[in-house]
């Protein structure tokens, strides 16, 4: 345990540990991007909009999966770089225990109030019965769906990124197997869908608990260990709320959009659904690479080795940098052909592609927060994080969105995510200023 990860190459340690998490995160798109690809073949757009409309349910359960994932992840990281293994099989174990448990209670809550949900999240009469199909089964695999991003984590901070990987491709590829057989075959629809996505995530998760039991030093699944620390508790809690405040402010924002594309019909909801799934693309990957290094970042603040925290901070954000203006520029360029993989409407395909390059002109500014964000996650600052997780696709995004919407209309609303992505950035920077944890004493 005394040599977790390589510090003498840190470049090194960064892309082993990062590269597994892109590929990992390449493969969940694609689990999404399969349930897109199978029921656009219907060339229902209602069918289309409903599943699109649920998209913040997943975004949501994946949320409150990081609560204990990525707030378990960044403690047991820094313990890891204190020698603490007694602290990191508490922490594992109460993760574990306590995503099953809040699984339990959102998929009651999802279906008991599942009708004011689907009509918060935009449905219409049109879209309702498709959406409430695949919605009704996200809410019983609430559990699975939750606890799934626990271990996907937690392996990943005693170096295991590879096992991280193929838990997720091991999902993947049992989704988009059955996708096709209970989709079309079977005549299921968007339930088949739903169904497919949550035994690929039971397939991971029996996958990352062989893992947790074969393979890990530090991590424990005994309920006898689930005994925490107020001072944990707020740790694991502050920085995994924080994440999980992100993800569900996602969700909001998916719902924001919706809401205002609704008076431009179901097709244009159709058009931003698809989109928003290519993008994912561009924002996995910066997600992937940033999120990457945080058991590296954590170990290095755990062990007080400030100067290297530093330099491989710096290394990260000129990457980052380079990453998002080339994954900008080709998909751009590419933008009708890729919308024209998943719609077959001339006027929809350019009404996407206008859709899709707004979205990806805010690359750049999503590497900055996104690599500022996980900074300040992996090192414990509670503050910092909570105020970038509800900026971009939050409070921000709120403002911009309701002003931009005002004063240009459609294209308003089509432009209201990357202005938010820049104002964000900058808020970002700002927060680095203020608090510098490559400079302070720990």
């Amino acid at each position: 345990m005394n040599h977790v990860f390589d510090t003498e190459h840190l470049y090194k340690s960064y892309f082993k540990m990062a590269l597994p998490v892109v590929l990992g995160l390449i493969v969940t798109l694609v689990y999404n991007l399969a349930d897109t690809f199978f029921i656009a073949g219907t060339q229902n757009t209602d069918l289309i909009a409903g599943v699109s409309l649920c998209a913040p349910v997943f975004t949501a359960l994946m949320g409150f999966g990081n609560i204990y994932g990525q707030g378990g992840s960044s403690l047991i990281s820094r313990m890891l770089g204190e020698h603490n293994t007694d602290g990191t099989k508490r922490i594992s174990a109460f993760s574990f225990y306590g995503a099953i448990g809040t699984g339990f209670v959102l998929g009651l809550m999802l279906t008991l109030f599942s009708a004011p949900v689907l009509r918060l999240l935009g449905g219409d009469a049109d879209t309702l019965p498709h959406a409430y199909s695949y919605y009704s089964v996200l809410a019983l695999g609430a559990p699975v769906m939750v606890v799934s991003f626990v271990h996907q984590n937690l392996i990943r901070c005693e170096g295991l990124a590879k096992e991280s990987m193929m838990g997720t491709v091991i999902g993947a590829v049992v989704n988009i197997i059955l996708d096709p057989i209970l989709i079309s075959y079977f005549g299921m629809g968007a339930m088949g869908a739903a169904v497919a996505t949550i035994i690929g995530y039971c397939s991971s998760v029996l996958f990352y608990l062989y893992i947790v039991r074969k393979r890990t030093q530090g991590l424990s699944l005994r309920i006898s260990d689930c005994s925490v620390s107020a001072a944990e508790l707020r740790q694991l809690f502050g920085i995994g709320g924080t994440a999980a405040l992100s993800n569900l402010m996602q969700s909001a924002a998916v719902i924001l959009v919706n809401q205002y594309l609704l008076p431009y019909g179901n097709d244009r909801i159709a058009a931003m659904g698809v989109v928003m799934k290519i993008t994912m693309i561009a924002t996995l990957i910066i997600v992937g690479f940033s999120f990457g290094g945080v058991p590296v970042f954590g170990y290095l603040y755990g062990a007080r080795m400030k100067k290297e925290l530093n330099k491989l901070v710096r290394f990260t954000f000129g990457f980052l940098f380079f990453l998002a203006v080339m994954i900008t520029l080709i998909l751009s360029v590419a933008s009708p052909v890729v919308i024209g993989i998943f719609l077959k409407d001339s006027a929809l395909i350019q009404a996407g592609s206008q859709m899709l390059r707004w979205q990806l002109s805010g690359t750049v500014c999503i590497g900055i927060v996104q690599l500022l964000t996980v900074l300040f996650q992996a090192t414990g600052k509670v503050l910092p994080s909570f105020v970038l997780s509800i900026s971009r696709q939050g409070i921000v995004f709120l403002v911009v969105i309701v002003v931009c919407a005002s004063l240009f209309g459609y294209q308003g609303v089509i432009m209201s995510q990357p202005a938010a992505d820049l104002i964000s950035a900058l808020i970002a920077v700002g927060l680095l200023i203020w608090q510098n944890p490559m400079k302070e004493g720990v």
